[in-house]
């Protein structure tokens, strides 16, 4: 067993690189675990700047200087942190306690009658028992979310102060990010070995890949959400904000996201209209949509798509998912293009051999 286990550690750690590498990867995962909540406004601030980049990269080729490029940047982060936090959340936040408050007792009761149907229909597979279960189950749920929407406790108010000193933190921190890149960059180096082909290699596929995956997926909720609210808005549809925000944010969870939304859109559609044409209207210009969004959306913002399988995207979903919740699900797929890269540009011995063979004497 020892035997095996130094012929694995000299197969895949014989290359100082590999050792670097698993320090770096080892470190960050370590200050975000354990400092994660503290560095909040910085990981999130470092993150928006590095998409952000792109965009000032592209000012500055066209022959803008760096200062100009990144205040015409930061006002537009601004401008649309602004109108989130002004516009779009107050009305998201309004028609979510409307919809809990007035609609959902009424597809309660609908669903709880259809269940009181179902021992007089299937007698042999369903009891009245379990649907007594069943429907007791739900009303505590329901209860429970529902005092958690309506109602907010004094307790929630640390978590608010921590959210106001976030949002005064994130610009400042994103600003200084942008202006004083380079700066930053070039510290953050001091600290890496002059010997980097591993690290280079693994930086340079996220770069290429992650980056504009992120940016792409961002395009992609933004571009989904406003079609949505206006083809909603067009029908008369109620609760617009909030399903159109739902659609949108749905875009980030491949082949789930999709699928669970339509619930709720459906509801809300059939309690307005009923089983009418409107409704089915409604229904076939959300897939539409929805189409569109798959076979021509995604490939053409995704072009250089992350080559993963489906089963990795959906691992990745849960795991990244359970650890850090909405944040995890977002960046989820760009996580685990990470682990691909690094897996990848893992040196093993033969391959360092053959790097010192190649190198001249």
């Amino acid at each position: 067993m020892v035997r095996i286990l130094k012929h694995w550690v000299d197969q895949y750690f014989s290359d100082e690189e590999a050792v670097y590498l698993l320090v770096v990867l080892l470190s960050v995962g370590l200050i975000i675990a354990f400092f994660g909540g503290m560095l909040a406004p910085v990981l999130a601030a470092m993150v928006i700047a590095y998409l952000m980049q792109g965009l000032v990269s592209a000012l500055e080729r066209r022959g803008m200087r760096r200062m100009l490029a990144v205040s015409l940047v930061f006002a537009l982060f601004l401008g649309a942190l602004i109108a989130t936090l002004v516009v779009l959340l107050p009305l998201v936040w309004k028609q979510t306690v409307l919809l809990v408050r007035d609609q959902l007792p009424y597809v309660l009761k609908s669903g709880e009658a259809w269940l009181r149907e179902l021992p007089q229909r299937y007698p042999e597979m369903v009891s009245i028992e379990q649907v007594d279960s069943i429907v007791a189950v739900i009303q505590r749920e329901v209860a429970e979310v529902g005092q958690g929407v309506l109602t907010l406790s004094l307790s929630s108010i640390p978590s608010l102060v921590e959210v106001m000193v976030f949002l005064v933190l994130l610009p400042l921190l994103v600003f200084f990010f942008l202006k004083d890149k380079d700066d930053i960059v070039g510290w953050l180096i001091r600290f890496l070995p002059n010997r980097r082909r591993v690290l280079s290699h693994v930086w340079q596929e996220m770069d290429g890949q992650i980056a504009n995956y992120v940016r792409g997926k961002a395009i992609e909720i933004l571009l989904v959400g406003s079609a949505t609210f206006v083809a909603f808005m067009l029908f008369g549809l109620n609760y617009a904000v909030l399903l159109s925000v739902l659609v949108g944010l749905s875009v980030v969870v491949p082949y789930i996201g999709a699928t669970v939304v339509t619930l709720p859109v459906a509801a809300v559609a059939y309690v307005q209209f009923g089983w009418s044409g409107d409704f089915a209207l409604v229904m076939v210009v959300y897939g539409v949509i929805q189409f569109i969004d798959g076979n021509l959306l995604v490939p053409l913002l995704f072009s250089e798509a992350v080559n993963l399988h489906p089963v990795a995207i959906i691992t990745a979903i849960l795991l990244f998912g359970g650890l850090w919740g909405l944040w995890g699900v977002f960046f989820a797929i760009p996580l685990a293009t990470l682990i691909k890269a690094v897996m990848n540009a893992w040196p093993s011995h033969d391959e360092y051999a053959a790097a010192e063979d190649d190198e001249p004497a």
